[in-house]
Order: structure tokens, then C-alpha cells, then sequence
């Protein structure tokens, strides 16, 4: 396992400036935040000007690409185009695990895993795995659902974000059933009252955490996820958290 954080901790800085600010934090590993509602990197443009996506891909400030987080805003065959762009980007720099959102809770269970087929089909075809992302309103909160997908979808895992089932519905149920889906990760600490506090002050127990993962052969990125808060050292929390890992591993 190794460490590393997204530059989605850093959303109003440019892509260059979120590596440069993350690489001055002596992280050595980055997972790229690609999301249409942000400017960093959106994947409209990743699909537009492919040579251009590898060329900022190979410029990274000396910081290994461990994982891309892809939020995808265009919809019908546009969605599925934009993906297979991002798919071939991972295959051409050597990423392995593409993260998504599930749908939203209330959208029909069939739907999502026809879906879901469509995309893991095209990652798979470029050599590529896809995780769903653990979040709060969307179908993995619920960690049954995320079970009955990763079995009903062949070659679906998680991006498990641990803060997700000790801050939503899943209070205080073990999350060991779904160690064995899990292609990354997304951390920061949490919480029953706060989706993210302080490090140090909520109730993630990283080293538990990584036991568990270790029990399942998980070799891939701790990837930390700590956005800016008010009257709070987001860079020394940055470090913080990366130094808690650091220890552990």
C-alpha cells in the first residue's frame, strides 16, 4: 500500500498548482480528480484533446498517478464517449483503477446495473478496473447494495471512503464485507456528527483499517481526501493525515 491524496483537496487551484502545493506537502503518489463541474481537469476536455490530457498526465510533478476519480456531466452516447476517452488515457499513463459515482438513491436497480456493465465493458477492453465510489444519497451508501451490484456487475469493485458508513445510515455496522471489492480508497477522519473532522478526532481507526485490507492482498493507494474547512490548517492537516499513514504502513 502507499499513500497519496487528490488534487479534488485543492479544487479552487489549478491542476499544475494542486500538484505543485501537494508535492511541496511530500506526498509522492496523486489521484486525479476529473470532474466536469470543476476546472482542474474535465473530462470534456480529456475527450477533446487527448494529446494534450497525456501530455499533463507525464507532467506531475515528479508525483506518481495512482488512480483517476471521474465525474462525467454528459449524458446518453456522449457519457459512454468521454469515458472510453479517460479509459484509453489511464491505458496510454499506466493507471489502473478509474473511480465513478453511483446512481442516485431511488434510481431503478436494473438501470444501474446495465449501467454499470457498459462502463466496467469498456474499462475492461482498455485494460482498465472500475470502482464505485462510496457516497452519502447515492446507491453505495448502503452497503448491501454495494454488495448486490459488485456480484450482479463482473469486474466491479469500490472506492471505499470509510466516512460514508460511520457518518450516513450504515452507523455503526462493521464494514468488513466489503474488503474484498475494494480497488482504492478515499480518506479523511469522521466522525457520527461530522462527515469530516480534524485528524485525530473522529473515529476512522486507520490502523484496523489497514489490517483489514492486508487480510484481502489490497496493495493499492490510501488515498487522502480532506477538503478545506474554515479557521482550520487544511495544509497541516494534509500532513497530518499523511504522516498517520505513513506510520502504519
Amino acid at each position: 500500500m502507499f499513500v497519496s491524496a487528490s488534487t479534488d483537496c485543492l479544487p479552487d487551484l489549478s491542476l499544475p498548482a494542486a500538484l505543485d502545493r501537494l508535492s511541496g506537502l511530500e506526498y509522492t503518489g496523486v489521484e486525479l480528480a476529473m470532474f466536469e463541474d470543476r476546472e482542474q481537469f474535465k473530462p470534456s476536455f480529456i475527450a477533446a484533446n487527448f494529446d494534450k490530457a497525456v501530455e499533463q498526465c507525464r507532467n506531475t510533478e515528479r508525483l506518481d498517478i495512482i488512480a483517476f476519480d471521474v465525474r462525467i456531466a454528459a449524458t446518453g452516447e456522449a457519457h459512454y464517449e468521454q469515458f472510453l476517452a479517460i479509459c484509453r488515457l489511464a491505458k496510454t499513463v499506466k493507471v489502473v483503477t478509474l473511480t465513478i459515482p453511483s446512481a442516485e438513491v431511488g434510481t431503478p436497480f436494473n438501470e444501474e446495473v446495465d449501467h454499470l456493465r457498459r462502463l466496467v465493458d469498456i474499462a475492461t477492453q482498455q485494460g482498465v478496473r472500475v470502482g464505485m465510489k462510496s457516497q452519502i444519497g447515492r446507491l453505495s451508501e448502503d452497503m448491501d447494495t454495494v454488495t448486490v451490484l459488485c456480484d450482479n456487475v463482473k469486474g466491479l469493485g469500490l472506492t471505499l471512503d470509510p466516512s460514508v458508513y460511520i457518518y450516513g445510515n450504515a452507523q455503526g455496522k462493521a464494514i468488513d464485507k466489503l474488503m474484498k471489492y475494494t480497488f482504492h480508497t478515499q480518506l479523511r477522519d469522521t466522525n457520527k456528527k461530522g462527515f469530516q473532522v480534524r485528524v485525530g478526532q473522529g473515529d476512522v481507526e486507520y490502523g484496523k483499517l489497514i489490517s483489514q485490507l492486508q487480510k484481502v492482498k489490497y496493495n493499492y493507494g490510501l488515498s487522502v481526501y480532506i477538503t478545506e474547512v474554515e479557521g482550520v490548517d487544511h495544509a497541516g492537516e494534509l500532513r497530518k493525515l499523511r504522516l498517520l499513514l505513513e506510520s502504519l504502513l
